[in-house]
């Protein structure tokens, strides 16, 4: 499962250096998150850290890109490997 941010965003900048995966970036209005390099940080901590640190609770699961922890593992050794998401 890819996450996602919400536009309750408030753009407080403390997710995007959390990401092992270099997945949030800003987006037009507020913080993204590319679902080819999240994670949910699977490979690298037992919890999400953007959910961690997020101060507003805006982080939630995209039901548009419902992923097992297989597929997570899978696409974590993938960005690893250096291939493209």
């Amino acid at each position: 499962m890819a996450l996602m941010i919400t536009d309750e965003c408030i753009n407080c900048d403390v997710c995007e250096p959390e990401c092992p995966n270099q997945a949030i970036s800003m987006g037009a209005e507020f913080y993204e998150i590319d679902p080819g390099k999240c994670t949910e940080c699977v490979g690298h901590f037992d919890e999400p850290q953007c959910v961690q640190v997020c101060p507003v609770e805006c982080i939630p699961v995209n039901p548009q890109q419902v992923e097992d922890k297989e597929t997570l593992w899978r696409k974590y050794r993938r960005l690893m490997a250096g291939q493209p998401a």
